[in-house]
């Protein structure tokens, strides 16, 4: 698949009415992102926002600090970031579906000053050249058909001494891709990126203080959650989202929870810097 395929196919996907029911009402509309687990049962929500917090931490983000966001989805941990820390946050993501309730919530919340929020994609980010001071960025590279090219459009937009901060779903370093075929085909891509595509990747591109904070259980621990909020409140969605689409979400669900707990996917925070 080219990577003009995979934009068309992720921005319809979450441009439908169908997803965008499902991702307002059972992760609130804020994030739908990995979570950081204390425990299994955790809420949702809670435990996104402490996946914010520890990326923030990691990349050192503060009062003043301009951050892109990458693939920005509602647009919850900019505004996280911006209420929190007072950061500059600039939200690029493909879905005008997201952009809009993404803009409204900043608007509601008084952020609008501090949060802005553009249509486009990582490959080509519409933002000039050593620009900003943190390239975020929260399970989207994943949906990219030419992953090298955002690693290219990260190094060039970065500042000298800039820090990329970002969590990506992957396939596990030797995994053969096959065995995660079903999650695959859900996200209608060839491959998923690995830790070791990202190490490589930025290593090659002249970055330094590469590390990768393994999370692995907890990827399993948070589709598996969002599962348990999907059928508890089935009942309740059948009058918002098709029948269809709730029964192959949770089928997909579970596919991305047993290819956690098969040890197939790995989940994290990478952080780099910008030589």
């Amino acid at each position: 698949m080219t990577a003009q395929q995979a934009e068309a196919t992720a921005r319809d996907y979450y441009d439908s009415e169908d997803a965008d029911n499902f991702y307002s009402v059972v992760w609130g509309g804020e994030d739908i992102h990995v979570g950081l687990y204390e425990t299994p049962d955790g809420e949702i929500a809670e435990a996104s926002r402490r996946t914010v917090s520890r990326m923030a931490e990691i990349a050192g983000i503060g009062k003043g600090t301009e951050v892109l966001d990458l693939g920005a989805g509602y647009g919850g941990a900019a505004r996280q970031l911006a209420r929190n820390l007072g950061a500059s946050v600039h939200c690029l993501n493909l879905s005008p579906v997201e952009n809009e309730r993404n803009a409204r919530l900043t608007k509601e919340q008084g952020l609008e000053n501090l949060v802005s929020v553009a249509t486009g994609t990582f490959e080509d980010v519409p933002v000039g050249d050593a620009s900003v001071d943190v390239v975020w960025s929260q399970d989207a590279f994943l949906h990219s058909g030419d992953r090298d090219k955002v690693l290219d459009e990260i190094a060039r937009v970065l500042r000298p001494g800039g820090h990329v901060v970002f969590t990506d779903p992957m396939a596990g370093d030797g995994v053969d891709q096959t065995q995660i075929q079903p999650i695959l085909d859900r996200i209608q891509l060839s491959t998923m990126a690995t830790p070791g595509f990202y190490t490589t990747g930025l290593e090659a591109r002249g970055f330094t203080s590469v590390t990768f904070e393994d999370h692995a259980h907890q990827l399993p621990t948070h589709y598996g959650r969002v599962r348990q909020e999907l059928v508890k409140r089935e009942s309740e969605l059948g009058g918002r989202i098709s029948e269809e689409y709730i029964t192959k979400m949770k089928a997909g669900l579970q596919h991305w929870v047993d290819g956690g707990n098969a040890g197939n996917l790995t989940w994290g925070i990478f952080h780099a810097v910008k030589s």
